[in-house]
Formats: structure tokens, C-alpha cells, sequence
């Protein structure tokens, strides 16, 4: 049987970020499960830069099913999570079971993978403390509320911890990720 990874996600991820990491680790052997709050068909948007805005625009994305809610979830069946971007982390991270997963990891020092907005999950769980992270750019300012050192990189390690500012990211972070796995054991 292969090892699994959760995906800690909601309504309003970023397709990119979600999709990516999903098919690159079943690529990789891994099986791959999607966590949200609840156990439902998932709306997720596509993000853009357009010429003229001072941010990102979101446009409807793709849909896909959650495998598990996070109150369901056993951290102990995963070998690793990884935290999507997009707006679902601006309200997950308010889930205590969420926070649970993300505290579990990073106790047991086990494989995290963060991008884009994912690291609001991680400030909310407690974990940043100490830690180098990537993130959007815009949220340099949580990740240091947080305890946290931001690195605006594309693919930031830090002990167990591979981050990315966003998709434009997507390779060099999977990339990065895949590397800390194989370097586990995992």
C-alpha cells in the first residue's frame, strides 16, 4: 500500500495549488487524499494577475471531491500534509481539527509543504515561532505577527517545512517537497 498525504483544504482554494501537488505526489507513488471541514464536492477558483489591479482576481475554478473531514482525520495515517493557497486558508484555519493536524506535524517533525496563503494555517496553529517560511508576499506581515521569519522564495526549506509564494512556484516547491520526502524515507 502506498504512504499517503493529506491535503488540507476548502472552498476557494486555488486550482493551481491544489491540482499540482495532487497529481505530481500520485505521480510520485503516493496515495493522495483531499481533508476540508466537511466531506462535500469542494468549489475551488483560479487566481490571476491582471494589468492595472493592485492584487490578484478570482475567477471560478474547478470542483473536486474532499475525502475526509478534518474532524474524521487520524494524523497518524499520513506521511505528510500540504497546505494549499487561495482563500480557503483565510477560514481553515480558524478549524480546531485543522489546527490539530498541522500542530501533529510539526510535533513529529513529519513533512509539511505550504503555499500562498497555506502559512495562515500554520500562524494559527502555533507553529511558526522560530520558523522560515515563503508565503504571498502580502503576508510577510502574519508570518512575522506570528513568530515566524518570512523568506520570499520559491521554494523555502526549513527543517520539515517546504514553502512557496504561489503557484507560479508550483515546480520548484513539488520539487523541493519531493526532495525533503525521499530524503525522510518517506
Amino acid at each position: 500500500m502506498a504512504d499517503k498525504i493529506l491535503i488540507l483544504t476548502g472552498d476557494a482554494a486555488e486550482t493551481l495549488e491544489v491540482f499540482y501537488p495532487y497529481h505530481r505526489l500520485q505521480e510520485a507513488g503516493y496515495e493522495v487524499h483531499i481533508g476540508a471541514p466537511e466531506k462535500r464536492k469542494l468549489q475551488f477558483v483560479v487566481h490571476d494577475f491582471v494589468d492595472g489591479f493592485d492584487t490578484y482576481t478570482e475567477k471560478p475554478g474547478h470542483t473536486w471531491d474532499a475525502d475526509v473531514a478534518f474532524a474524521d482525520v487520524n494524523p497518524d495515517d499520513y506521511v505528510a500534509i500540504v497546505v494549499p493557497g487561495g482563500r480557503a486558508p483565510e477560514y481553515i484555519r480558524n478549524n480546531a481539527d485543522a489546527q490539530r493536524i498541522v500542530r501533529n506535524f510539526f510535533d513529529n517533525d513529519a513533512p509539511v509543504a505550504a503555499t500562498c496563503h497555506g502559512p495562515l494555517l500554520l500562524a494559527a496553529s502555533g507553529v511558526l515561532k522560530g520558523r522560515t517560511t515563503s508565503a504571498y508576499p502580502e503576508l510577510a506581515i502574519d508570518v512575522t505577527t506570528a513568530g515566524g521569519v518570512f523568506e520570499n522564495g520559491g521554494a523555502v526549506v526549513d527543517g520539515n517545512l517546504v514553502s512557496a509564494r504561489a503557484w507560479p512556484d508550483n515546480g520548484t516547491w513539488m520539487k523541493a517537497f519531493l526532495e525533503l520526502l525521499a530524503s525522510r524515507g518517506v
